[in-house]
């Protein structure tokens, strides 16, 4: 129980920063109500900020988590007296003749004194549902960060894949200059020039694709963003002083990490908690209660044949209950039964989500590992692809190879780059993965100044 109020705490902690973040972000502005992309770049920061103010996914979670809070609140008023008054007016109707209006007002009160715990048990019960929503909602707040990050992170790739296409139309104007200039002195023919041309027009359509593809990106954030599709945003990009396998722990340290913080997995416990409560409420439930009681109560009316017009009373009464359900339909037996089987499986699904987070962690662990490798067979791939571009180029210029062979240098070129382009974003998305299944979002976003703004 200490450790789960730990994590009670610091989820509390982690969502009064996220509440806090846009405001601080913007300055105090109404982020919430704006109509158009904020000036200037946005760092991933900045449009974590923008997402977790605008977008509706993450406000429905927190209504969600309100309306647990309060239910939470109200579990309170089982531990304080329950008092009600009244007042009366009316007239008496005899021997065809009506009285005169009689008068009454009353209070009374009754208090809880003993019910071998029931009442303990549905405030456990309705803390832990409380809890379990926390935990949800901190797992909807995480999964969105996580899926603006994958779509910042597409955005730059996108960007890159513009620059490297834009580049790779450079060479290919390049290649057709040379070309014809090479056949109007005669030491080519006329099929080099086609070949140029055909590689140009190739690199054109490329470049096409790219911006297209890059719209697409950038729609697909905006929207995320609840921004219109068409708008700008200029987003920077992420330095790689990060995703050295100098920062990667081992997966037993990853999975302690996962077990102490992971949303998912606390809110499986926390609602294992809530089902264990509930079995023992309905249990308690057919135990005796005993109870205080107390009203008083002043009546003002007029008496028949007394021979003071009307009679002022004062009344009351205090006492003790105790009370048992004897016989209730079987529903307190079967509710009991009821109790019992959504505690199993509480239960089996508790352990079903551990099963499941571990080998999230474990996968998130081995992709990022890949991601690592990946990009450095890229950076690799791209430096001997450029190389041989500029040989093959030279050697073209001089006579000393073909036209083909410099084709096939700039498409290995291109090729290169877009590798290079998504094994250096991948390496970010799988980062961020293995933060998101370890319940660590934060983790994820980088060492620079993204990261200190978090802290």
């Amino acid at each position: 129980m200490v450790c789960e109020g730990r994590s009670y705490f610091r989820m509390k902690k982690f969502l009064f920063i996220i509440a806090f973040l846009p405001f601080s972000a913007f300055g105090g502005e109404d982020c919430a109500t704006m109509r158009n992309v904020p000036d200037g770049v946005q760092s991933l920061q900045d449009v974590i900020n923008l997402g977790l103010c605008r977008n509706p996914q993450t406000a429905a979670a927190y209504a969600s988590l309100r309306s647990a809070h309060f239910n939470k609140n109200a579990a309170y008023s089982n531990y304080l007296p329950n008092v009600s008054a009244g007042i009366s007016a009316g007239k008496n109707y005899r021997n065809k003749h009506w009285d005169g209006w009689d008068y009454g007002a009353s209070i009374s009160a009754s208090y809880l004194i003993f019910d071998f715990g029931k009442r303990e048990s549905d405030f456990a019960q309705t803390l832990a549902t409380y809890r379990a929503a926390g935990f949800d909602y901190d797992l909807n707040v995480q999964n969105f960060v996580y899926g603006l990050i994958g779509s910042y992170y597409e955005l730059l790739n996108a960007d890159a894949d513009v620059e490297s296409a834009q580049s790779a139309l450079t060479v290919a104007q390049t290649a057709k200059d040379t070309a014809d200039k090479k056949f109007k002195a005669g030491s080519v023919a006329k099929a080099d020039v086609y070949k140029a041309e055909t590689t140009l027009a190739s690199s054109q359509l490329s470049l096409e694709r790219a911006k297209n593809n890059r719209e697409i990106a950038k729609g697909t954030l905006l929207t995320k963003l609840s921004f219109p599709a068409d708008q700008e945003i200029v987003i920077a990009d992420m330095s790689s002083s990060f995703g050295t396998e100098a920062e990667n722990e081992s997966i037993d340290e990853l999975i302690k990490i996962a077990q102490k913080q992971r949303p998912d997995l606390l809110k499986a416990t926390a609602n294992t908690d809530a089902a264990w409560h509930k079995r023992n409420s309905a249990f308690l439930k057919n135990l005796p209660s005993i109870s205080a009681s107390g009203s008083i109560g002043w009546n003002d009316e007029k008496l028949p044949g007394v021979f003071e017009p009307e009679s002022n009373q004062i009344n009351g009464s205090i006492g003790i209950r105790a009370s048992m359900p004897l016989f209730a339909g079987f529903a307190n037996l079967y509710g009991l039964r009821a109790a019992e089987s959504d505690y199993n499986r509480a239960k089996y699904n508790e352990e079903q989500t551990k099963n499941a987070a571990m080998m999230d962690v474990f996968t998130a662990y081995q992709n990022y590992k890949t991601a690592q490798t990946v990009l450095k067979h890229t950076e690799t791939l791209l430096k001997s692809a450029k190389e041989s571009e500029r040989v093959t180029s030279g050697m073209y210029r001089v006579g000393r190879s073909t036209m083909l062979d410099w084709q096939q240098s700039q498409a290995e070129l291109v090729n290169a780059q877009k590798q290079n382009n998504a094994a250096k974003y991948d390496l970010f998305i799988k980062r961020a993965a293995v933060a998101l299944a370890i319940g660590d979002i934060k983790s994820g976003l980088g060492r620079d100044n993204d990261e200190k703004k978090l802290d």
